[in-house]
Order: C-alpha cells, then sequence, then structure tokens
C-alpha cells in the first residue's frame, strides 16, 4: 500500500512512555502481527516517516502499532498528542520476519519488541497454535495482555535488565510440544543476547525471523 491517509481510532496509554495507537484499515490493507508499517508526519515544513511493527493480531476494521514515546523527540510529541480522528500517513507493510500461521511461536522480545510479541501470541492462541514469550524490560508495557496471553496458556516470562535470559529462553523452548518457530524482536544489543541464548539452549538461531529495531 502506497502512501494512503488514515484516521485514528484509539490511543491507549500501555505503560511507562507508551502508547498503542489503533488506526483505521484501508479497504486494501492486510498485514500479519510483525509486519511492519511507515508512518510520515510533516514537521517544520518537512516529511518525517518512522517504521512501527503491527502489534495487533488482526487488521481487519483497524490495526495496532506500539509506540515508545521519546518527549524529546522529533516525532514523539506528535504521536503523543494524538486523539481520535487524527489523520496518519501509511505505507505498507513491509518485512518478512512475521507470524505464518506456525504451530509453535517462541518471541523474545526487548524494549519494544513486545509490541510485535503480543500480537503474534494472541494470533498463534486465536488460531489453535501455542505461544511462548520471553520479554525482558525495566519499564514493562503490556502488562495486561500478557496475563491474559498467560491465563490462556502461554508460556509468559518478564524479565528486567539484569534477567537471567538464558534460562527463560530454555525454558521457553523447552515448552514447544510443535516445532518451534523462533522470533526475535528488539535493538541490537538483546537480538545479539537472544540469539546467544537460542544457540546456548541447542535452538535454531539461523532459522529465526528477527527485526533490529538498530
Amino acid at each position: 500500500m502506497d502512501d494512503t491517509p488514515c484516521r485514528v481510532a484509539a490511543v491507549r496509554d500501555v505503560g511507562p512512555d507508551a502508547v498503542a495507537i489503533d488506526v483505521e484499515s484501508p479497504a486494501e490493507f492486510d498485514a500479519a502481527p510483525g509486519q511492519f508499517v511507515k508512518l510520515t508526519f510533516e514537521v517544520d515544513g518537512e516529511a518525517e516517516s518512522r517504521f512501527y511493527t503491527v502489534s495487533s493480531p488482526e487488521v481487519g476494521d483497524t490495526f495496532e502499532i506500539t509506540v515508545g514515546i521519546d518527549p524529546e523527540g522529533t516525532v514523539g510529541p506528535i504521536l503523543a498528542d494524538l486523539a481520535p480522528g487524527d489523520e496518519l500517513t501509511v505505507s505498507g507493510p513491509f518485512g518478512s520476519d512475521y507470524y505464518e500461521g506456525e504451530p509453535f511461536a517462541v518471541v523474545l522480545a526487548g524494549g519494544p519488541g513486545v509490541g510485535p510479541a503480543v500480537g503474534i501470541a494472541e494470533r498463534a492462541l486465536e488460531e489453535g497454535n501455542e505461544a511462548a514469550v520471553v520479554y525482558r524490560d525495566d519499564d514493562p508495557i503490556h502488562g495486561d495482555r500478557l496475563d491474559a496471553l498467560a491465563d490462556r496458556g502461554a508460556f509468559v516470562r518478564r524479565l528486567d535488565a539484569d534477567g537471567d535470559l538464558d534460562a527463560a529462553t530454555a525454558d521457553a523452548l523447552a515448552a514447544a510440544d510443535a516445532d518451534p518457530q523462533l522470533f526475535v524482536y528488539g535493538f541490537a544489543d538483546f537480538v545479539d543476547a537472544a540469539t546467544a541464548a537460542v544457540e546456548a539452549a541447542g535452538g535454531d538461531a539461523e532459522g529465526a525471523k528477527i527485526e533490529n529495531f538498530g
């Protein structure tokens, strides 16, 4: 989908300095959790674009993105001030590292990577499949959705920055009663730590679907 005006349907606080934004889906829009879209804004007369990963399990009527807000950033204050009815310019989706109906999804998420993590896990459970989420962050978000996933039978492990990622990853892989598809979402240091944890646990790091946020 090329640049398309889309209206904001809802904006919700989901934790410290983070919001989930529901955007009305154009008729031709189709995406899976883990793909990403480009949002373009006008800032001081100049176009500014940012990429955000889809964090909703479905995109039929609306799709959701989860956004960390940097009050000092160029785009953060604009996103923080959005309200239902406001208009965004959206293109996409992009990316090939997304959920495709795998029978057991194991998602390792750092920081904002929890957005696609919860979307993938929810989609997997809705399709009758299974999911595990390991999430590391000192300021966790999407707590309600993670709790709901655990209540529905998903493996969920939350860690702070000093948490044992190796042990949590090994436990998540051990929980899989089918050949797991591994997903990793986060910034570069987390991606490196997560893939090392997978290798230490004897998992398939080379077969992982990875989105490095930089």
